[in-house]
């Protein structure tokens, strides 16, 4: 299966609503993660590393740092004169914003009816993996699926609008789809990542809006379930779903395992973000850093531990910050108390302040603000 006979549409806003906080100003697909990438990193990498080299990034509202990083695709190495990466305008029919993925899909019907690939991969941008997208577009001819789900089996995310739950059969066809479970346990979910051929998806696209459908999940996969032959193909590496606050310092923190490092960033599938050249990390006489993630730029004087540090933060003197993500160009001031806070990008937190969240409540402070 060529990579090039797969179509990537990214939607970069879908799930904007979960972390309110951190997309007030932003996509979902350009919240910053891990030290030095963004959300959109992950999925557009592994696409690249797929073989994948014609994408359409879903745009709606918020898209100007998005922009920014992703400019034309050059770091995914999808900045090309046929094909490459492409953002797609965020109006459905009649230049109304779209409310959910079916209307998302239904404004970009012309790019997918000029497109030439015969399969299509979706995604949106807020699970954190490494996978190849190819052995999921061979299970999917394998099995003559209309429609293949990429699902996760394990401890639901932490999501208060629930999650889409699957039942799949030994042979691996989805048999029931449910909607917005809270269940507790081990499950087997879905990560909004699918497989289908171009022209089938251009077909249930005319079919939705021609009845008024809204919802993907619920008015294709859950009412399709016996119409259609929706397969499952189970994602075994290390998934970190952004669903809450909680869960995106949870995905942070994880980072620091070396394990789940292997598993995200292995050396034959990199993961490709916006280059940015700047001096090492530099340390004081008296810094103090454990098992903490720590990027370019970064001046570090005080004490850090069990945190992940965005390029060119600052930690002053006497500094102790514990349990915490600190984003791109933040200060902490000279003998600060920090433990369990996210910090947007180019916050001040001034000298002698002792502030704490809790490991299931990190306290968010927004961007560019003075405390």
């Amino acid at each position: 299966m060529r990579g090039n006979n797969v179509l990537g549409i990214l939607f970069s806003n879908m799930k904007d609503q979960t972390i309110r906080e951190l997309t007030e100003m932003r996509t979902m697909g350009s919240v910053p993660v891990g030290g030095r990438y963004r959300l959109i990193d992950f999925p557009l990498s592994n696409m690249a590393n797929s073989g994948i080299t014609r994408v359409g990034v879903v745009t709606k509202s918020n898209y100007r740092s998005l922009m920014d990083h992703v400019g034309s695709g050059k770091a995914w190495n999808m900045s090309r004169k046929h094909s490459g990466l492409v953002f797609l305008p965020p109006y459905g029919s009649g230049n109304v914003l779209y409310q959910n993925r079916i209307g998302a899909l239904s404004g970009i019907r012309e790019f997918l009816e000029s497109s030439k690939e015969e399969f299509v991969f979706m995604a949106d941008c807020d699970v954190v993996a490494n996978m190849d997208i190819q052995e999921v577009v061979r299970a999917h001819v394998a099995k003559g699926a209309d429609i293949t789900v990429v699902y996760k089996r394990g401890e639901l995310p932490d999501n208060m609008d629930g999650t889409t739950t699957l039942s799949v059969d030994m042979d691996g066809r989805v048999r029931e789809v449910l909607l917005h479970s809270r269940d507790t346990g081990v499950h087997t979910f879905d990560t909004s990542m699918y497989v289908v051929r171009r022209e089938f998806l251009i077909q249930l696209i005319n079919d939705a809006v021609s009845h008024n459908l809204k919802d993907f999940e619920a008015d294709i996969l859950q009412a399709g379930v016996t119409r259609y032959r929706i397969f499952g193909f189970e994602h075994k590496g290390y998934a970190g779903i952004v669903t809450s606050m909680n869960s995106y310092y949870q995905l942070n923190k994880s980072l620091l395992d070396a394990d789940v490092r292997a598993q995200l960033f292995p050396m034959d599938r990199p993961i490709y973000t916006k280059v940015r050249d700047d001096m090492p990390a530099r340390y004081g006489m008296g810094a103090s850093v454990k098992n903490s993630l720590v990027a370019d730029g970064c001046v570090i004087e005080g004490e850090v531990e069990n945190c992940v540090l965005f390029r060119g933060v600052t930690i002053k003197k006497g500094a102790r910050v514990r349990n915490s993500i600190i984003m791109q160009s933040s200060i902490i001031g000279e003998n600060c108390d920090i433990d369990y806070l996210i910090l947007d990008k180019d916050v001040e937190i001034h000298s002698d302040r002792r502030l704490m969240g809790f490991e299931s409540y990190p306290v968010y402070i927004s961007k560019g603000s003075r405390v």
